[in-house]
């Protein structure tokens, strides 16, 4: 049986998250030292990185697509982390508990 190809007409619906390494040159700096001063680093584009499978750079509009992908995901993570946090020894005194009788505070006096 022959292999079935997966048409589809225009671009994918959705950007694929590519796998990024660090650029080996310049250990993802996006700038090599010279003698006086730092150049940019032409491996890489000056980005800092490269794709993971092959080691090439990116072409610029792929490679912000790519960042806009990984800061999504990164600031999402960062926002879940923040939604769990403790709260403080003032602001549960401040809160009404519900432990007292008829429902109101209870102060433990």
């Amino acid at each position: 049986m022959k292999d079935q190809v997966k048409k589809s007409l225009g671009p994918a619906f959705r950007a694929a998250q590519l796998d990024l390494a660090k650029c080996p040159a310049c250990r993802g700096r996006a700038v090599i030292k010279g003698v006086f001063h730092e150049l940019a680093c032409v491996q890489c584009n000056a980005s800092g990185w490269v794709t993971a499978e092959t080691g090439e750079a990116l072409p610029l509009e792929v490679l912000v697509t790519q960042l806009s992908i990984r800061l999504q995901a990164a600031e999402h993570q960062i926002a879940q982390f923040n939604c769990f946090k403790p709260a403080s020894a003032e602001a549960q005194y401040n809160a009404n508990n519900r432990c007292g009788a008829g429902g109101t505070n209870f102060t433990g006096d």
